[in-house]
């Protein structure tokens, strides 16, 4: 009997043994599993197709900059970057949608100066550029090219703002809609030469090109690449650029600055944003890409014989440097008592 219960009690010990070895093998398994779990989800990014937002509808500078950019990414990432145009609502409608995405860089923003005075415009953002986006680089600067129909006795900055200080409002100017930088290069004008012009604004640069060149309004500061076309075919007469230096893409015209207005400058710009939050190895890697395929002679020239000028900076200066546009744009907003339409 004794015997008995000594080999039941040796047998119920080499029992819980086993038991115990294999809780603690499951246990270790377990850790082991969990352990591994992020590292065979995670991912070298990129490992799916990217988005770029366009905030426009197809065509023009803006389009035509993220389709550049995206085909150059596609080969350097090896991943699909497609353009997805999203218009409306100045920028905005495009903008609020990256801002509210999966900070995961598959969605990102090209964005213009636009993003920096909108706050100014709308009394109800729907986001917050500062704390909703994150800057990645700027892709390009695109000066503006002040045009006037050729009926116009102007032929230079000096001229038009003496035929302007002659003819207090009568002279009108265009734009593609309120607050954009076509408009903001009329209003700044305007403001540093001390004359009284009209604001007519289109829904878009093409309809008021097509009444600049009919004669229904009498001058505009446009997209250089949009208006020199018209001005080398003679439909309109070129006078200035209003970026600081002349255009490499047209070197005849001087600036604005340079020839009547000391201080002026308008030098719209397009830039890649990424949602708040997308982690830093992330921002980089574009950045990187992006900055590199810009340096590419080929490409470098070819944005160059359109007026475009490079970009490629860190994400710490383009920040500060859309930072620095938001307090200059916002203040000539609200100095010339501009409001969204």
């Amino acid at each position: 009997m004794t015997k008995c219960i000594a080999n039941l009690m040796s047998r119920t010990k080499r029992t819980v043994v086993v038991r115990a070895a294999l809780a603690l093998a499951s246990s270790a398994l377990l850790v082991t599993l969990l352990g591994a779990a992020p590292a065979a989800l995670a991912q070298p990014y990129p490992s799916k197709p990217i988005k770029i937002i366009v905030p426009f509808a197809p065509g023009g500078a803006t389009d035509y900059l993220a389709r550049v950019v995206a085909e150059n990414l596609t080969t350097s990432l090896g991943q699909p970057v497609l353009v997805d145009n999203k218009p409306g609502a100045a920028i905005n409608l495009g903008s609020d949608f990256v801002a509210k995405s999966a900070p995961d860089g598959y969605t990102v923003l090209m964005a213009t100066l636009a993003i920096a005075v909108n706050p100014a415009l709308f009394t109800n953002m729907p986001y917050n550029w500062e704390k909703d986006l994150k800057p990645v680089t700027m892709v390009g600067f695109v000066p503006n090219l002040l045009v006037v129909n050729p009926s116009l006795p102007v032929k230079s900055v000096r001229e038009l703002i003496a035929y302007a200080k002659a003819n207090p409002g009568k002279l009108n100017f265009g734009s593609a809609g309120n607050g954009g930088a076509v408009h903001l290069s009329g209003e700044l004008f305007k403001i540093m030469a001390h004359v009284d012009m009209l604001h007519v604004p289109y829904k878009g640069s093409a309809p008021a090109v097509t009444d600049l060149i009919g004669g229904q309004i009498a001058l505009m500061f446009d997209n250089l690449p949009s208006v020199y076309p018209h001005v080398q075919a003679g439909k309109l007469r070129g006078i200035a650029v209003t970026s600081a230096a002349r255009s490499a893409a047209a070197p005849e015209f001087p600036t604005i600055a340079e020839s009547g207005l000391p201080g002026y400058e308008v030098l719209p710009w397009n830039g890649i944003f990424v949602p708040a939050g997308t982690p830093e190895p992330i921002v980089t890697t574009l950045n990187e890409a992006i900055a590199k395929a810009l340096k590419q002679p080929t490409l470098k020239a070819n944005l160059l014989s359109k007026g475009i000028e490079p970009g490629g900076n860190s994400p710490e200066e383009f920040g500060a440097f859309v930072k620095a546009e938001a307090r200059k744009w916002q203040g000539l907003v609200k100095q010339a008592g501009i409001q969204a339409m």
